[in-house]
């Protein structure tokens, strides 16, 4: 806004405006933005570190099946010199473990195809083929390292290039990785598949999306989340197309996203994520001297511990303290006030008014919040600030199907992303 434009305010407005300057910056406390924004803050009430007072000690597990053991007795008495038999029975009066990581080299398997003279006409007899004549020379396991470090260390080409020849011994030019990491993501598409099916058979579904880069333009990274699946989506829009085509004609019973446009309408009914609003309250709690933003944030307090106990409570007492939480919101959107932040809050609040509180419709099946999508976007995140994106949108997608099929292994008990690679591109 330049001088002319600042002399043509009227004093109200210039008053306004002088307030909203000196307004504090929202943090990832106040707003979505990420914790690694508030780090100066977090450097200058920064507290010593080390364990605090009172902290209970943990030391390593030992193994359970160790590859060697070796026991180490003594030879003579301490007291009398006599000497100790080496058929004396001895107690173990403590375990150290040694460990270390064996040399890893590739194991190179050559097939070489004979031609043999027969004795008898003379014909030279040529072996067919061998198998590995006809694939790939790496083998499932490189290319499983491969994707690996590329889709969950977010390594670029060169540092992946490095870590192959200066770790394993093996040399690999970038287009051979490249080569082979499209020849891995392809092996994903049948996994992906079967998720997407549990999906579109769900009775409760979450969403988020991010932006990412894709070849060079804002694109988009989406995430759906049900029971029994996860399922990650490239795409260049954030428009509603992408829910549209990701189900395919299938209505759940309750959708869970933000407030976003393109994240409404697409179930019967819709959970609003508490936490995304919890955060503009609490900007405009710090803001403004309204006493509104209290009252809404008292009101959040309330609703996350019906959230956090809903599915220990009687349908009845549901029920009550959700009728008590829906008159108490009436009666705070109800109230005057001259607060522009406190009336912006009505307003959203207002407009989400019949989504706020249906996990209480539906006790222990939905989350107040939608942290479990956010959370299986953070990876993306990461990727997109390390590398600034990707450079093909085969990427993006090869990418997404990889996260899909290990993201949906993690909802069951112990898994583990490399095996679940290695798993997948060895069958």
């Amino acid at each position: 806004m330049g001088r002319s434009e600042l002399e043509r305010l009227s004093k109200e407005e210039l008053i306004e405006l002088v307030l909203r300057l000196q307004r504090p910056q929202k943090t990832s406390r106040t707003s979505s933005k990420p914790p690694s924004t508030d780090r100066k803050q977090q450097r200058e009430r920064s507290k010593p570190g080390g364990a605090k007072p009172g902290h209970d000690g943990h030391s390593r597990i030992l193994s359970a099946t160790p590859d060697e053991v070796v026991e180490h007795r003594p030879d003579r008495c301490s007291c009398c010199s006599a000497v100790l038999m080496a058929n004396l029975p001895g107690e173990t009066i403590s375990i150290h473990e040694q460990i270390e990581l064996p040399a890893v080299a590739p194991r190179v398997t050559q097939h070489r195809r004979l031609a043999v003279h027969c004795p008898s006409c003379g014909t030279q007899v040529v072996a067919p083929a061998p198998e590995a004549a006809k694939r790939t020379p790496f083998g499932p396991r490189i290319h499983a390292v491969a994707t690996y470090l590329k889709t969950f260390q977010t390594l670029s080409y060169e540092r992946l290039q490095s870590i192959f020849k200066d770790l394993f011994g093996l040399t690999v030019s970038q287009g051979g990785l490249m080569t082979m990491l499209r020849r891995a993501q392809g092996t994903f598409v049948a996994a992906r598949d079967k998720a997407v099916a549990a999906l579109r058979q769900a009775k409760v579904i979450a969403c988020d999306e991010t932006g990412v880069r894709i070849e060079g333009s804002n694109a988009y990274h989406w995430v759906f989340r049900c029971s029994e699946a996860v399922v990650h989506r490239a795409s260049q829009t954030r428009g509603a197309i992408v829910v549209r085509t990701m189900m395919d004609g299938h209505r759940p019973a309750v959708w869970c996203s933000d407030r976003y446009s393109a994240q409404q309408g697409h179930a019967d009914a819709h959970q609003t994520c508490l936490a995304h609003l919890a955060r503009d309250v609490a900007y405009a709690n710090e803001v403004s001297e309204d006493v509104l933003p209290s009252r809404l944030q008292l009101w959040l307090h309330r609703a996350f511990a019906l959230a956090e106990d809903v599915a220990t409570l009687a349908a009845s007492s549901i029920a009550r303290k959700r009728r008590a939480l829906e008159r108490s919101l009436d009666a705070i959107l109800a109230a005057p006030t001259s607060c522009d932040l406190a009336r912006d809050l009505q307003g959203k609040v207002r407009r989400a008014r019949h989504q706020l509180l249906t996990f209480a419709h539906w006790p222990g099946m939905i989350d107040a919040t939608n942290n479990a999508c956010e959370r299986a976007l953070r990876p993306a995140v990461i990727q997109r600030k390390v590398t600034n994106g990707y450079r093909a949108m085969w990427a993006a997608k090869g990418e997404a199907d990889i996260r899909t099929v290990v993201d949906t292994a993690r909802l069951g008990p112990e898994t583990n992303a490399f095996k679940t690679i290695l798993q997948t591109v060895s069958a």
